[in-house]
C-alpha cells in the first residue's frame, strides 16, 4: 500500500479518534483521560507486540516486529513522548471548552507548521500542483477558524484558544521529529509506537499522581466512559499506519501531515451526526475547499 493511502487511513482513524476524546474529556477530569487513555492503548498493543514475539518472520514481513533499541534510540523516543505529552495536555483542556467542529479545524492547521519545517530543515520540494492543494487546504482551515467568531470564539482573548494553538505547534514539531525519528535516526515504525505509547503512560502517570490526585477532590471528578478506551484504541490504529507511511521511501513528511490532518472532514462529519453544534451549514464551504485541496494532493 502506498504511503498516500495509508495517510488517508491515518486521517480515518484520527477523525473518529477526535469525536471519541471530545465525548471523553466534556465534563470531565482532562489528566486521567489522557493517561487512560494512553494506558488502553498500551493494553490494545501489547497482545499484538506478545503475538509478533511468538511469530517473528511473519510479523517482520509486515512491519509489525518492533526491533531493539540501544540508549540512544530510547533517549529519542522518550523526547517525542515528552513533546506530545505536552502537545495533548493543551489541545484536551481546548478540546473540553470548545466545539469540535472549531478546535478539530484549527488543530488540523499544524501542517501549516509542518510544511514550512519540513521545507526549511529536509529541503523538501513539493510540485507546484501539490503547493496549490496545501495553499487551498490552509487557506479552508482558516476560514473554519473565522467562523468561530459567530459563534461568541474571539480568538485573541480565549484562553482555550492559545492552548489549543500551543498544542498544535508542538504537534506539528512531533510530526517533523517523527521523520527524524523514522528516516534519519532509522528507528523501526514498531519500536517506535511500543515504546512511545510506554513511555507516554509513563510520564502522564506522573502528572495524574502530582497534578490531579491531591486536588482530585476540589477539581472535576473524573467519569469512567468507554469513549476513554476507543481514544486509546482508535489512535493506535492511526499511528500504526501513520508511521509507517512516513518510513515508507519517499515520503514527504509535508504531504503525509497534511492529509492526516484532513481527520477534520470525518470529525466534522460525525460531530454534524451526534454533537449536534452550530453553524454545520456555513463550515461546508471550508470544507469543500479541504476535499479539493486534497485531491490536488492526490492526483
Amino acid at each position: 500500500m502506498s504511503w498516500l493511502l495509508l495517510a488517508i487511513l491515518s486521517a480515518l482513524f484520527l477523525g473518529i479518534y477526535e469525536v471519541a476524546k471530545k465525548t471523553a474529556v466534556t465534563g470531565n477530569a482532562v489528566l486521567p483521560c489522557l493517561f487512560l487513555g494512553s494506558v488502553s492503548g498500551l493494553a490494545v498493543l501489547l497482545p499484538f507486540t506478545l503475538l509478533a514475539s511468538r511469530f517473528p518472520g511473519l510479523a517482520a514481513q509486515v512491519g509489525a516486529l518492533p526491533s531493539p533499541l540501544d540508549l540512544h534510540g530510547h533517549l529519542l523516543v522518550a523526547a517525542k513522548a515528552a513533546l506530545v505529552t505536552s502537545s495533548w495536555i493543551g489541545t484536551y483542556f481546548a478540546l473540553k471548552h470548545l466545539p469540535l467542529s472549531i478546535a478539530s479545524p484549527v488543530r488540523a492547521s499544524a501542517p501549516l507548521f509542518t510544511v514550512l519545517g519540513a521545507v526549511a530543515f529536509f529541503h523538501e520540494s513539493p510540485s507546484p500542483r501539490q503547493w496549490t492543494g496545501i495553499a487551498l487546504v490552509l487557506a479552508s482551515y482558516w476560514g473554519f477558524a473565522l467562523l468561530g467568531r459567530r459563534e461568541g470564539i474571539r480568538f485573541g482573548r480565549n484562553p482555550w484558544v492559545w492552548a489549543l494553538f500551543a498544542g498544535t505547534l508542538l504537534g506539528a514539531c512531533s510530526g517533523l521529529y517523527d521523520k527524524h525519528l523514522l528516516q534519519s535516526a532509522h528507528v523501526p515504525p514498531a519500536s517506535l509506537q511500543l515504546w512511545f505509547t510506554l513511555y507516554n503512560a509513563l510520564l502522564q502517570s506522573v502528572l495524574v499522581a502530582v497534578l490531579w490526585w491531591p486536588q482530585r477532590r476540589s477539581s472535576t471528578p473524573f467519569q469512567w466512559r468507554w469513549s476513554v478506551f476507543a481514544v486509546g484504541a482508535l489512535l493506535i490504529l492511526a499511528d500504526a499506519v501513520y508511521f509507517r507511511a512516513l518510513a515508507a521511501p519517499g515520503a514527504m513528511v509535508s504531504i503525509v501531515a497534511l492529509v492526516r490532518r484532513s481527520n477534520v472532514v470525518v470529525s466534522f462529519a460525525l460531530g454534524a451526526l451526534f454533537l449536534r453544534e452550530q453553524n454545520y451549514g456555513k463550515k461546508l464551504v471550508p470544507l469543500c475547499g479541504i476535499l479539493l485541496g486534497l485531491a490536488l494532493l492526490l492526483s
